[in-house]
């Protein structure tokens, strides 16, 4: 019998993207023949997890044949202690990838517009794109700063969601305090959803992830993980903070059982890991400041990182040097996804990984003189 297509997917998928993660080291070993390979690309913790995450997941394996608490009440508990709110304010997810996704499901319909920095951290396109929302992006200022006029600007009767995600990713620059007052008084009816996934790792002075704003009872909602600097990437554990009314708008889209068990678990002991958290802050900070001296050293733009990554201006050979880095076993992020075709975004390592990475570069980059 002849098949027919006659299947066809929603229209909105046209517009989709899949998101395109940084290979593996396993992927790279295998498909180069190399022994040594380190991983630069996915902004994850060098030191490793923490300590007291692994031991709760160990005390844990015994009850997997229970369900997880579908209301991840300890968690939230925990989480709600950590920044002064109510737990009815906290909704803990499966990575801080799936909050976006519930956002859009809760708040977005056909038609509404979703206001994006640009360049920025994909998800966000893709949880407007899945309700059929436009997207409308703002770029940044001179040095990828965060042009607050023109976000406002860019505000119409359709907004409904506004990100910011500070620091952002993949540039490491940050909003303002000030600036962020002045969004959130110049903008009503649109949800302000903050993505501090880095914020630990943010030291300015008037560098906020936007808890005192929740506090003050503004709608908007601060998003976090434990990908970061708990270093539980693996298990995957986001979570928003947010007035009440807005997280039991996400709760209706929510599904029963969507953090598991050792999830909930781990990151319940890793909140309160304070020395894991505070060593991860100080390796990060002194491995940003290597990073900067090697593409000085190099002659090289950089941004300056609020984050746990640098974005690098390689020039007009970066794809080349992208690759042949990869083939030196040297793993980073190209920024042709993100628009950005002359820079690398690159992790901060253990200071080994750093040094290995900038003799590798110094290497390729002498070759081209």
């Amino acid at each position: 019998m002849e098949q027919t297509n006659n299947i066809k997917p929603r229209k909105t998928l046209e517009s989709i993207e899949p998101y395109s993660p940084g290979k593996p080291i396993w992927e790279v070993q295998k498909e180069l023949g190399l022994e040594r390979v380190i991983k630069l690309a996915s902004n994850e913790n060098p030191l490793g997890p923490s300590p007291k995450a692994l031991e709760a997941i160990q005390n844990g394996l015994s009850e997997l044949n229970r369900y997880p608490d579908a209301d991840a009440s300890m968690l939230k508990q925990a989480i709600a202690d950590q920044y002064g709110v109510l737990p009815q304010q906290v909704i803990p997810t499966n990575g801080a990838d799936e909050l976006i996704t519930l956002i859009s499901e809760a708040f977005l319909e056909a038609g509404d517009e979703v206001i994006v920095p640009s360049p920025s951290f994909s998800e966000y396109d893709f949880g407007a794109h899945i309700m059929g929302a436009t997207v409308v992006p703002v770029p940044f200022a001179e040095d990828f700063r965060y042009d607050v006029d023109a976000l406002i600007a860019a505000v119409t009767e359709k907004t409904k969601l506004i990100y910011i995600c500070t620091p952002n990713n993949p540039t490491g620059t940050y909003i303002s305090k000030p600036d962020i007052e002045k969004l959130l008084n110049s903008v009503k009816g649109a949800l302000v959803v903050f993505d501090a996934a880095y914020s630990h790792f943010a030291d300015e002075a008037e560098y906020t992830s936007g808890i005192e704003f929740v506090q003050a009872g503004y709608p908007v909602l601060t998003l976090q993980t434990f990908s970061k600097i708990y270093g539980i990437a693996g298990i995957r554990v986001g979570y928003g903070i947010a007035p009440e009314f807005i997280i039991q708008a996400i709760l209706k889209v929510k599904e029963p059982f969507n953090v598991n068990s050792l999830a909930q678990i781990a990151a319940t002991a890793a909140i309160g890991d304070t020395e894991h958290v505070r060593s991860s802050q100080s390796v990060n900070k002194a491995g940003r400041e290597q990073l900067y001296k090697i593409f000085d050293s190099l002659g090289l733009a950089y941004t300056k990182s609020m984050g746990n990554f640098v974005l690098a201006h390689i020039g007009p050979e970066g794809e080349r040097i992208y690759k042949e880095l990869m083939a030196k076993g040297v793993i980073v992020r190209y920024g042709k996804t993100w628009g950005l075709p002359e820079h690398i975004r690159v992790s901060v390592g253990t200071p080994e990984e750093n040094a290995f990475f900038g003799e590798i570069l110094t290497g390729l980059l002498a070759k081209q003189v």
